[in-house]
């Protein structure tokens, strides 16, 4: 038997034949495909410069013995495959049985077992021994063999659970998905000294019911919330991230802020009230207000209900509302928002040092409040593990004396020169001051030119307001306010400073006219004093669902 091979035409497949017309590309491979005939072929191997006419001459020896050895190999190569294929074949087959067996199993309650008493996962932490039913979303899944573990969430807590046996057998049991909505029924029990999980127990099933099955493969949950994905298309798939550990924890933090803050103000016998969020009046500026047709008149969308709470001195005494606001800066950086949460109260009867005290008093106590609750601390805690509830009295800092303290320190404004009264201190250099300083500060006293046209003016420098920014280190302000003008003559002064038309604002003059009393007010964004409470880079983690430049939806 002869057999030929032709390094630039041959191929080493089952199509070639071995012929001159269909020769082999390898002499191995000759050797392999002969390897069941009794007598080696004689191998013939083509050259371009041979004297023979068909350009094939008998294989040289030393290519022979090579070809030999290579054979070997290729036959070594396929008792591996063969094996492979085998073992491949009795795994599937083994699989098949598998699936045949759990598909045979029927997942059915035993009613022999005591009834299961419906539990929140937060209540199920100190219910050991007890036979519970808990439904929640399925956080996290593990196969470990002839166990199943899952960890459950409800929104109050995580709970781990196993499922063992014939539950973790069940076919059933093995297209249980990442999200998908289940009721878990099982006794509870404590895990031993040196076990870890949240709450300190472990639901061990007998029975589980699926709700909602979340899909696999490409929709699968963790394809649309992908690790280190950008974070635009984490935004425009906010509604399942906010499922995630992180932002979750921030909102239950934002819950506990804000039930804090409420029971300050009740304490302190404010009322709370709700303001209108369509306006047709400015407060901080006509260059960021939201405009809108209102039946044919335009109307803007709120930019603070600062002046609604002062008309309600009067008859209610201290006020406070906790609504969204809405600035329209072109503004992308990390602590703008187009809407955001604003607390906002007005006082009455007092004076700009009993404003700075109340102020300070609010933020230590609310921050405290939060450190203190039994869900949000120990998030606090988590998300911020070096954080430390500030402490009363503030270090007051006035304006002048700030400006002083840029211009010793080499910090230049935002055209690269020294500060020089009436600049406004930008975010860079105000962080970079009050980082440095390391504590919380009442940056007070700033010029008339660069506040708003209510802000009183100090009686000792009618050149300065009784005006506030509070500034804490590693974020920066956190809140601003101030005494407002009580004087009618003063506040019109102020409209014509800022060239606005006072028409439609009779109804605040009013307040001047009828019964005027010295009053101050400031404002709190929720989601920046979250950011700095969370330590999270961008206010934008501490809202449900960011509004800012260019992002409106989901």
């Amino acid at each position: 038997m002869s057999l030929y091979i032709n390094e630039l035409s041959g191929i080493d497949e089952t199509s070639a034949t071995g012929s001159q017309e269909s020769p082999f590309k390898t002499a191995a491979y000759a050797l392999f495909t002969a390897r069941e005939q009794s007598e080696e072929p004689k191998l013939f191997t083509f050259k371009q410069d041979s004297e023979n006419g068909d350009g094939y001459v008998p294989i040289t020896p030393s290519a022979l013995k090579k070809a030999r050895k290579g054979c070997d190999g290729l036959k070594k190569k396929l008792v591996k495959q063969q094996e492979l294929e085998k073992r491949k074949q009795e795994q599937q087959e083994a699989e098949n049985q598998k699936k045949l067996a759990s598909l045979n199993i029927t997942i059915e309650e035993d009613p022999s077992l005591p009834p299961a008493q419906r539990m929140k996962v937060e209540k199920t932490y100190s219910a050991a021994g007890q036979r519970v039913k808990v439904s929640g979303w399925i956080h996290r899944i593990r196969n470990n063999k002839s166990l199943v573990f899952v960890v459950l969430r409800d929104g109050t807590g995580y709970l781990q659970a196993v499922l063992p046996g014939d539950l973790a057998r069940a076919h059933q049991t093995s297209t249980l998905t990442l999200e998908t909505s289940i009721t878990l029924y099982g006794t509870i029990t404590k895990l031993p000294e040196g076990k870890t999980a949240p709450g300190g127990v472990e639901l061990t099933v007998d029975y589980y019911e699926i709700v909602g099955l979340a899909p696999s493969g490409e929709d699968s949950f963790t394809n649309k919330i992908a690790e280190g994905a950008d974070p635009s298309l984490l935004l425009d798939q906010r509604h399942l991230a906010l499922r995630g550990e992180t932002l979750s924890a921030v909102m239950k933090v934002r819950a506990a802020f804000l039930k804090a803050v409420r029971a300050f103000y009740d304490k302190f016998g404010f009322t709370e009230v709700t303001p209108p969020c369509m306006v047709q009046t400015q407060v901080e500026g006509g260059s960021t207000l939201f405009k809108l047709d209102y039946y044919g008149e335009e109307a803007y969308l709120t930019q603070s209900s600062q002046l609604y709470l002062e008309t309600l001195l009067a008859s209610l005494g201290d006020v406070y509302c906790i609504q969204e606001s809405f600035r329209a800066e072109r503004s992308h950086t990390r602590r703008h928002l187009s809407e955001y949460t604003h607390i906002e109260a007005e006082m009455c009867f007092l004076d700009f040092d009993e404003f700075l005290t109340h102020i300070e008093s609010l933020i230590t106590n609310v921050v405290q409040a939060v450190v203190d609750d039994p869900i949000a601390g120990p998030l606090v805690k988590q998300l911020n593990p070096d954080f430390k509830v500030p402490q009363m009295p503030f270090m007051r800092l006035e304006y002048k004396d700030a400006i002083k303290w840029l211009n010793e320190h080499d910090i230049k404004n935002e055209e690269g020169e020294d500060f020089k009264f009436g600049d406004d201190i930008a975010e860079a250099a105000e962080r970079k001051m009050t980082d440095t300083i390391g504590v919380p500060i009442l940056l007070t006293r700033f010029p008339v030119e660069i506040k708003s046209f209510y802000m009183k003016r100090c009686a000792d420098d009618p050149s300065v307001t009784e005006s506030v920014d509070v500034l804490m280190p590693t974020v920066g302000e956190i809140t601003g306010g101030s005494m407002r003008i009580d004087d009618t003559k003063e506040l019109m002064e102020g409209f014509a400073r800022e060239g606005i038309n006072t028409d439609a604002y009779y109804w605040f003059i009013d307040q001047r006219k009828y019964g005027t009393c010295p009053h101050g007010g400031y404002g709190i964004g929720t989601e920046r004093i979250l950011a700095w409470l969370c330590d999270r880079f961008t206010v934008r983690d501490c809202s449900l669902y960011p509004r800012f430049s260019g992002r409106c939806k989901p």
